[in-house]
């Protein structure tokens, strides 16, 4: 997505203007009110990328709950295609045209909080007790200078999901607590026909970070300030050394250097031991029509393996942000500590949502869904990818050494060392 041609560039950008000239841009206000006055109401624009159900949840729960609670206040909700939306918002920002409230990219907030786009959330009132509420790493990626930028709205982590049947066949009825054990039923898989024994899903740090963090792995210091010394520590290093080493011994499926079968398809068919994986896996095969693959009958799922660095899974998900340029900060800031409180987080996670709000997390009738236990179980552990503006060029960096590792043309510790340096490089942009 941040590899746009320019024609793609200007052509969200005369959508964008298109359609603030439409809306009239967030000052918008309102004529109605419930008693038939002429009270007018403060209009929030909000956007976001929610998908068909949730959107429905969205419109049909969240919105009329929401204004019936804050007589005064309406939500005008705009769904935005994903596909060039960063460049929409940029665009949005310089010409002024932004919305008051926008469900945003984990990894794209510190980028716009640095631009002086995003709204400094820590001084409203009851960010303490926002912040308080939910789970720890998913704040955390609203972090920036020290300073909170956003809210986060849903989260996400992945877990490991292993194909029953070839589990059973490798001689384990339970998930494989440990790395080790890891190692032991991959070899076991692989030895009985199995294509792949443990899933890494790409050689890009949504993929590999769960494994380079659970084998003792790290990327920077507390403070995400420097990658020299912790990108390339010794921990770093044999973290990366063992999964290339996994893969040298054929216990890793082809999908960690994009091969075939896909992830999905190799768990379908009986190919691939194990894969990880968020709550997706389970709510789109699931309603997959003409299926024969039930993923709650087929497989069997588990934490992240433990290892020297513990079971570390890492974060995804939306924050909720307020524009710098919002007409209507403190009504905005109203809307975005409302829903991170435990009922609209419960109503979005019918939809399969997980609610940052731990309360609602932990609520038996969000526990009840056969699936989302150990998600919210992994969340207590999960860490982000680093929160700072300089992430999606610093990634570049790591993921392209990693895969050389891989690959084997270089060592680890040539890759993370040279890794360190440019991304440090980098920070001082």
């Amino acid at each position: 997505m941040e590899r746009l041609k320019s024609l793609v560039a200007g052509l969200s950008i005369s959508i964008l203007l298109f359609a603030g000239a439409c809306s009239g841009g967030s000052s918008e206000t309102g004529s109605s009110s419930s008693d038939g006055g002429n009270k007018e109401n403060v209009v929030l624009e909000y956007w976001h990328t929610y998908s068909d159900q949730e959107e429905a949840i969205l419109k049909e729960k969240i919105k009329p709950l929401f204004e019936e609670e804050h007589p005064g206040i309406e939500l005008k909700l705009t769904r935005m295609p994903y596909e060039g939306l960063k460049q929409q918002v940029i665009a949005g920002v310089s010409g002024g045209e932004a919305p008051d409230l926008m469900r945003m990219d984990i990894v794209w907030v510190s980028e716009f909080a640095k631009m002086g786009a995003l709204q400094d959330v820590s001084s409203f009132e009851g960010f303490e007790e926002v912040k308080n509420s939910v789970f720890e790493s998913a704040m955390t990626t609203n972090l920036y200078d020290e300073k909170y930028y956003g809210v986060p709205v849903n989260t996400n982590t992945k877990i490991a999901i292993y194909n029953k049947e070839l589990l059973e066949k490798a001689g384990f009825s339970e998930a494989p607590k440990t790395m080790e054990e890891l190692k032991e039923v991959a070899r076991k898989a692989v030895v009985s026909g199995a294509k792949g024994g443990i899933g890494i899903g790409g050689s890009y740090s949504w993929g590999f970070l769960p494994y380079f963090w659970s084998l003792g792995g790290t990327l920077t210091n507390e403070n995400y300030t420097k990658f020299n010394g912790y990108l390339n520590s010794p921990e770093s290093i044999a973290a990366v050394e063992e999964i290339a080493q996994w893969h040298q011994d054929g216990l890793v499926a082809a999908t960690i250097l994009g091969g075939e079968p896909g992830a999905w398809d190799g768990m379908k068919n009986n190919e691939y031991l194990m894969i990880d994986d968020g709550p997706w896996f389970y709510s789109v095969l699931g309603n997959e029509k003409g299926s024969k693959f039930n993923p709650i009958e087929k497989t069997l799922s588990g934490l992240i393996p433990e290892g020297p660095g513990g079971s570390r899974s890492v974060i995804g998900g939306e924050n909720l942000v307020m524009f710098a340029g919002s007409e209507h900060p403190e009504e905005s800031w109203t809307f975005a500590k409302w829903m991170l409180t435990e009922e609209p987080q419960k109503l979005m996670a019918e939809s399969g949502l997980i609610p940052t709000n731990m309360k609602a997390a932990n609520d038996p009738a969000v526990l009840e869904n056969p699936y989302i236990a150990n998600y919210v179980k992994q969340l207590e552990t999960a860490m982000p990818r680093t929160p700072i503006p300089q992430w999606s060029e610093a990634e570049k960096v790591i993921n392209l050494n990693f895969e050389k590792v891989i690959r084997g043309k270089m060592s680890a510790k040539e890759a993370m060392d040279d890794a360190a340096k440019k991304a440090d490089a980098l920070l001082q942009k």
